[in-house]
């Protein structure tokens, strides 16, 4: 039986992730940054083949839990980086978490001789600091896909700043890197929609659906999307998942970043959908998702279908 370390493997996305690897019969190890607060994860307890499923008190930043982490997995996916909007130190809560963290990793992974695969889950701002907003000089409906220039703004949300910079660490470390005994592959989703495994609440996907279906502004920065009705590209938790799953269990992949993405809607017609009614739009696909479709087998799920789930 392969063994898959998922860093970040209790979160929104992490919890998808292990519940596939598990179903696929991998013995699963999770890390969580607090061994000692049950609520982040006990709801992996209750997926099938949980006797399987291992759990680590991680701080990526620990180069040392890191190297403990990282012994004995076939796989390990990296998607333990903190995402929040709203924040009181940028530098402590969101840079150095996301780019000391991949720094650390990238240095322990290289000398752990068991590792066949990593997967990184980058982001959209790998591509475009300024998502959901166009980049500068471009359109809200102008097109990215892996081959378009990648655009950073120092204006940008720090933990776009974060993803973007920690993307080019991946980028630079394979290029000066070529002899791995292992590949890496990334993969860069837009913005994740769908239901949450868990009831915990700090998810700001789950928090920003629930603040879109019921037309909330807790602040200027989410006014703003009402304001502008600004255009959302959005991919399903589940697709997601699954993503991960076959970049990892796909060979030939090494330096590959994949953009996941379903389609794109204006807020107004995501807030339509998230309360059961038909959207005035139609849908268009602003992140091209073609390579993930071809590439790793992904047919993405339409938006309407993950927002209708979301309140189920």
């Amino acid at each position: 039986m392969d063994k898959v370390g998922i860093i970040g493997g209790s979160g929104f996305i992490g919890s998808y992730i292990t519940k596939l690897f598990l179903d696929k019969g991998f013995e699963v190890k999770v890390s969580t940054t607090d061994i000692s607060n049950q609520e982040k994860y006990e709801h992996l307890m209750n997926l099938d083949h949980s006797d399987h499923l291992y759990l680590s008190e991680l701080n990526v930043e620990d180069k040392e839990q890191l190297k403990e982490f990282v012994k004995n997995c076939d796989i390990i996916i990296h998607g333990g980086t903190p995402f929040q909007l709203d924040f009181k130190d940028a530098k402590t809560e969101l840079l150095d978490p996301t780019i000391k963290g991949t720094e650390n990793f990238l240095e322990i992974i290289k000398d752990t001789p068991m590792v066949k695969k990593v997967v990184l889950i980058a982001s959209v701002a790998a591509w475009n600091t300024n998502f959901p907003l166009p980049a500068n000089g471009k359109k809200p409906t102008d097109v990215f896909n892996e081959n378009s220039i990648p655009f950073m703004s120092e204006e940008s949300h720090p933990y776009a700043q974060a993803k973007f910079i920690a993307n080019e660490t991946v980028r630079k470390f394979i290029a000066e890197t070529p002899n791995l005994g292992f590949e890496i592959t990334s993969v860069s989703p837009v913005a994740v929609m769908g239901k949450s495994l868990s009831k915990r609440k700090d998810s700001t996907s789950t928090g920003l659906q629930f603040l879109f279906k019921n037309k909330i502004a807790p602040n200027p920065f989410i006014q703003m999307f009402y304001d502008k009705d600004v255009l959302f590209a959005l991919v399903d938790v589940k697709d997601v998942a699954i993503g991960v799953y076959k970049a990892a269990t796909i060979s030939g992949l090494h330096g590959k970043n994949y953009l996941l993405s379903s389609e794109s809607y204006p807020v107004s017609d995501i807030n339509l959908m998230l309360n059961q009614k038909a959207p005035k739009n139609r849908p268009i696909t602003v992140y091209q998702n073609q390579m993930a479709e071809r590439e790793l087998g992904l047919p993405f799920r339409p938006v309407k279908l993950t927002l209708n789930n979301f309140s189920k």
